[in-house]
């Protein structure tokens, strides 16, 4: 395998077979990596569930009318009635003088203490689900999903290795920065998802029109909207990378992008439409961060244009200054007699 992946030159010319052989070792540690970490993924399912759990528990408003928080509220208040209820036989059983009242009073009290101790705690509210085998089947699939999000960084660098021979010397020394950004840059946008889009979005979805509807959050679309949400945030988060390696290949330039800005606000409204979550907070908090690191993009590729403009001016002046320097041929001549 370690022979399979050995470096490859721009000049190297390898045939078929070894192509399909790289693809194939490259293949394999996508699997490798997807499978190992969709297992861990799965011997620490009830963490990973608490993770995704939290932003719907974090954005429920406890005044809704949904049937489970509306009986959350009235065992409350049950057990705060048995509670009461307690103590006031407890008093009145101090001074009631015929036993057989105390006694009936004392029960009474008892009673109210079993009531009160059996109200279930109000927990986080988390999503249901409908099957015998869903709870099996959504943590299976939510470990799934997971492992997917641990390991593209991975799947993503070994595609980029894959492509890198065919780059020029020059090419390969814009694509070799951008593969080390790769896994930062992804990392960078699924945290941005999941504390700034999917707490919003869920807030916003589940609170929505809750007076005419029984809201309950079932299991299975609830974690795929937001392992998708995530998944396509830590992509959207490669935009530099890919509009640097475009403006500095030659494809297009910083120029161009910075003229046709009202088309890549039309192509991120499009791609926004596209991803998950259609609902106007949502799509609004995807085109913000694509926007920016659009306009952050140019900025980068720009910069590099400026830099790389410099040093072609100083390599100029360089061999300038090299011609004038270098002493005029002399000519000798002889003359005859």
């Amino acid at each position: 395998m370690a022979s399979a992946l050995r470096q490859v030159a721009h000049e190297d010319r390898l045939s078929l077979v070894e192509h399909l052989t790289e693809l194939r070792v490259r293949l394999i540690i996508c699997i490798v990596a997807f499978v190992g970490a969709t297992v861990f993924c799965m011997v620490e399912n009830q963490r990973i569930l608490d993770i995704l759990n939290r932003p719907l528990t974090s954005t429920v408003k406890h005044g809704a009318s949904d049937p489970l928080e509306q009986l959350a509220r009235f065992d409350r208040q049950v057990g705060d009635w048995a509670k009461d209820s307690s103590t006031l036989y407890r008093q009145l059983a101090v001074r009631e003088t015929d036993p057989q009242v105390r006694a009936q009073l004392d029960a009474l009290a008892k009673r109210g203490d079993r009531i009160a101790m059996s109200v279930p705690n109000r927990g986080s509210r988390k999503p249901v689900t409908l099957g015998v085998s869903e709870p099996f089947m959504q943590t299976l699939k939510v470990a799934a999903y997971a492992g997917l999000l641990i390991a593209l960084p991975v799947i993503l660098f070994q595609l980029y290795a894959f492509v890198l021979p065919a780059f020029s010397p020059r090419e390969k020394q814009i694509a070799l920065p951008a593969m080390l950004g790769v896994p930062f840059l992804f990392i960078a946008g699924v945290v941005f998802g999941y504390f700034t889009v999917v707490p919003h979005a869920i807030e916003f979805l589940q609170n929505f029109n809750t007076d005419a509807f029984d809201v309950l959050i079932q299991a299975q679309p609830y974690y795929k909207f937001v392992l998708m949400l995530l998944i396509a945030m830590g992509l959207l988060f490669q935009i530099p990378i890919g509009i640097v390696a475009v403006t500095r290949v030659g494809i297009i330039s910083t120029r161009q992008l910075a003229r046709n800005r009202r088309y890549a606000i039309l192509i991120i409204a499009v791609m926004a439409m596209l991803l998950p979550g259609q609902d106007p907070i949502t799509m609004s908090l995807l085109m913000l961060p694509m926007y920016v690191l659009f306009e952050a993009s140019i900025l980068v590729s720009w910069l590099l244009d400026r830099r790389a403009g410099s040093a072609d001016a100083e390599v100029e002046d360089l061999d300038a200054f090299e011609d004038s320097a270098s002493p005029e041929p002399v000519h000798v001549t002889r003359d005859q007699d």
